[in-house]
């Protein structure tokens, strides 16, 4: 069979270390992804550009193709492969709503009463803008409609000091058309633990995997912008030590809802849906959806696949997708990235990987926003290479990880405290916080 990736980046080399064993495999990226390029035959090209990847697809007779990034699924990709027979790992333009259009997952939760709904209003005014923000009584959250590649969002008591910078940011989003739309969608602020649950999803049935969460803050102690993300970790039970079975389930309840109503409202939704969520004191919150895996959660959940993605893959183009088996271990995954990221200086320079070693200490690397030339390795201004290591605990895995981070050299940093004992003990009595106020 053969099997067509579409995308350049880290979750989409982990896409491709899925598959390579079952498959003939095929890879269109934008940038030569050194890991990528070692195990698929690929063509460069720009990913958005949906009619040169169609033809790529049927110059090699591609049986099936599985789309990484978010951007191409908005552009209609699956449609025009559709077109040329290729059926796709990811939803159609009018199901990828869920993540392209903001307000259309907003007012899909109102329309079809899903719970986990936070209060919202989409603007296309500063007048309504500023009235509404002089008398919401709530800290808020800005958001683009369209998508920023996850830079848009803005939060009170975060990247904002108060609603009244809230109305600053809200008119910049809208006047500068940010994400494509020019509107703007205000959140309440939701207030607890976040995480994501990923899903396989058929149309009618999904599959879920481990919850992971992602530490977004570019610095260590979760300070500085919000990032692509900087690591993530999952546990060998599927959950998370804060997150317990019945907020799992609650939230995997909130994600089959949606796969309905996506399917009346809008199209069979196949493909992969990432649930953002937010642990409240009154259970989980929906923050936001992706119609992709996430970068980085992808590379905590692949690796513990047991049933072969070849298969998963199938189910979802054919339907009747099942339970899906992952090994009982934790994961842990670190970004390197230049030094000074997100405003790094540190671009277009060489860094040495010495995979040998990582793999000796059982690590594993999955190339990003790297190009590879003349052999070596040069950075971008974005994420250059997640290292992820699987172990019987999250203390095992995150302890593995860092010492292989020690093999990547040059500009970069990472951050240290991505799933460390501490953190997560920081995570679990925050929410205890929650609980008891």
């Amino acid at each position: 069979m053969k099997v067509l990736v579409v995308g350049t980046g880290a979750r989409e080399h982990a896409i491709c270390e899925s598959l390579k064993d079952d498959v003939e495999l095929y890879s269109y990226m934008a940038n030569v992804n050194p890991g990528i390029s070692r195990i698929a035959k690929y063509k460069q090209g720009n990913e958005g550009e949906i009619a040169k990847v169609a033809k790529f697809a049927s110059e090699n007779n591609i049986d099936i193709a599985v789309i990484g990034p978010e951007a191409p699924l908005g552009k209609g990709i699956v449609d025009e492969l559709e077109k040329i027979g290729v059926p796709s790992v990811g939803p159609n333009i009018e199901a990828a709503k869920i993540e392209t259009d903001k307000s259309f997952m907003r007012n899909l939760f109102l329309d079809y009463k899903i719970p986990g709904q936070l209060d919202f209003e989409v603007f296309d005014n500063y007048e309504d803008i500023s009235n509404f923000l002089d008398s919401y009584e709530k800290d808020v959250v800005v958001k683009p409609v369209g998508l920023t590649g996850g830079k848009g969002v803005k939060i009170v008591g975060d990247q904002l000091k108060d609603n009244q910078e809230a109305k600053l940011y809200a008119k910049e989003v809208m006047d500068n058309a940010m994400g494509g739309f020019a509107q703007v969608i205000i959140e309440e602020k939701a207030i607890g633990e976040e995480f994501t649950i990923q899903a396989f999803c058929d149309g009618e049935n999904l599959a879920p995997m481990p919850a992971c969460q992602d530490h977004p803050h570019a610095f260590e102690g979760d300070q500085g912008p919000i990032t692509g993300g900087m690591g993530s970790y999952s546990d060998n039970d599927g959950l998370l030590p804060f997150l317990s079975q019945k907020d799992y389930n609650d939230s995997v309840a909130i994600m089959k809802k949606t796969l309905k109503a996506i399917k009346d409202k809008a199209s069979p939704y196949k493909g992969i849906l990432y649930g953002q969520f937010m642990l409240s004191k009154d259970g989980p919150k929906l923050i936001e959806y992706n119609a992709r895996f996430g970068d980085p959660e992808s590379m905590n959940v692949l690796p513990l696949l047991k049933t072969p993605m070849v298969e998963i893959c199938e189910a979802i183009i054919d339907g009747g997708i099942k339970k899906v088996e992952f090994e009982n271990k934790a994961s842990v995954c670190k970004y390197i990235v230049p030094d000074g990221y997100p405003e790094t200086k540190h671009s277009n320079e060489v860094i040495n990987i010495d995979e040998n070693k990582i793999n000796a200490l059982g690590g594993k690397v999955f190339y990003a926003a790297v190009n590879l030339k003349d052999e070596n390795v040069y950075t971008s201004s974005s994420r250059a290479l997640a290292i992820t290591a699987i172990g019987d605990t999250i203390e095992g895995a995150e302890k593995i990880a860092e010492d292989a981070c020690k093999h990547v050299t040059g500009n970069v940093y990472h951050r240290k405290d991505v799933a460390t004992k501490e953190i997560i003990e920081k995570r679990i009595n925050h929410m205890n916080d929650i609980l008891k106020s």
